[in-house]
């Protein structure tokens, strides 16, 4: 076959003559909604505008005196973290129903405070603009979140607290719920990162210092929860004598459960 036997190749067109080529659609500019830029005054309010309207949320956090939004973030937080240690109390009853809800409230906000520093500097490196405080609100907003959520978990924790004795089963059972809350809650901050000003008008931001920060928050919450046994079952001490690490702790009460009657 000779060359002049190939069929003749059609010529190549230019991009612009295939017609517009599709391009990703960025996310809306927070405040673009005019009822994101409602302002968030009670509690109620931020109950309401955290379940159904986060960007309203998110929006908010980025104006000028957010303080007030965020001192009404930790109060809910505070509030929620009490009942639902109450609830994780009754299962064993006596000083633990007021022990559990304090060891709940004091070691989330510990574990808050221990965690923002973090937060901020892993989130700067990773492009973002927002300032300490906005971080701040942020990291409040996920925890509100979170609270709310094992708030809705707490009939369903009760319930099997009055009917069953197992505390590993009980213990399982509230982890699980963390867990639940904790996914929810980490989204919000996941998306309250991409609508900071540098991963929306720049495009610099990378959700990739934010993912290291998720694994240290969930690290210290489930040691928190180990330096603060027992929440689930009783102990002759308020607070631990033995230093453990989490898993440690965890495999040891495999078998914490006495065998049935016969």
């Amino acid at each position: 076959m000779n060359a002049s036997d190939l069929p003749p190749i059609p010529p190549q067109l230019p991009p612009s003559a295939l017609g517009p080529t599709p391009e990703t659609p960025s996310p809306a500019r927070l405040g673009d909604d005019p009822a994101e830029r409602a302002p968030i005054p009670g509690v109620f309010d931020l109950v309401d505008a955290i379940l159904r309207a986060p960007r309203r949320v998110m929006f908010q956090l980025r104006q000028p005196g957010v303080g007030g939004l965020v001192v009404r973030m930790g109060v809910t937080v505070l509030v929620c973290s009490l009942v639902y240690g109450a609830v994780m109390g009754t299962f064993s009853g006596g000083r633990q129903l007021w022990i559990v809800p304090v060891k709940i409230s004091g070691g989330l906000l510990a574990a808050a405070l221990i965690c923002l520093p973090s937060l901020y500097i892993f989130t700067c490196l990773s492009g973002s603009t927002a300032k300490f405080m906005e971080m701040t609100g942020l990291l409040g907003g996920m925890l509100t979140l979170m609270t709310l959520l094992l708030i809705g978990f707490a009939p369903v924790a009760w319930l099997f607290s009055q009917s069953t004795e197992s505390v590993l089963g009980m213990g399982t059972l509230h982890i699980l719920f963390w867990m639940i809350a904790s996914g929810f809650a980490l989204h919000f901050l996941d998306k309250g990162f991409l609508h900071t000003e540098a991963s929306v008008e720049a495009g610099t931001a990378s959700p990739a210092g934010l993912r290291v920060w998720t694994v240290i928050f969930l690290l210290v919450v489930m040691q928190m929860t180990t330096a603060l046994r027992p929440l689930v079952g009783t102990a002759d001490t308020v607070l631990p004598t033995k230093k453990q690490f989490f898993f440690g702790h965890w495999v040891d009460n495999m078998d914490i459960d006495p065998p049935p009657p016969r």
